[in-house]
């Protein structure tokens, strides 16, 4: 069984660990390694990548690529959603872009 805890924080990708591969097809580099909360984590299992979309915000009708999601699983067996806002939310947060929404744990 599984308990799943919402997150919603922003993470510090190691530099240097970007999957070049990604940012050919013009996707974000997933990194290999980032921080949160002062602890390195290593991601050795892309589970799953989905994209979230959204009407453009300055009210034409076209629909914009907002986030790029991943399930992964870290070094230490956890299961993390973390996503990418292609975005920034505001000019205090134009730096953080990488985001853990959820960490899964075994029960």
């Amino acid at each position: 069984m599984t308990s799943e805890e919402f997150i919603s924080e922003s993470i510090e990708p190691a530099p240097g660990t970007f999957r070049a591969q990604s940012m050919v097809k013009a996707e974000p580099g997933l990194p290999q390694r980032f921080r949160w909360r002062d602890q390195e984590y290593t991601i050795v299992e892309v589970l799953k990548v989905w994209k979230e979309s959204g009407p453009d915000k300055d009210g034409s009708g076209q629909m914009y690529l907002r986030k790029h999601w991943y399930k992964i699983r870290t070094d230490q067996n956890l299961i993390m959603n973390i996503y990418f806002e292609r975005q920034g939310r505001s000019k205090s947060q134009i730096k953080q872009r990488w985001w853990l929404y959820t960490i899964s744990k075994e029960i």
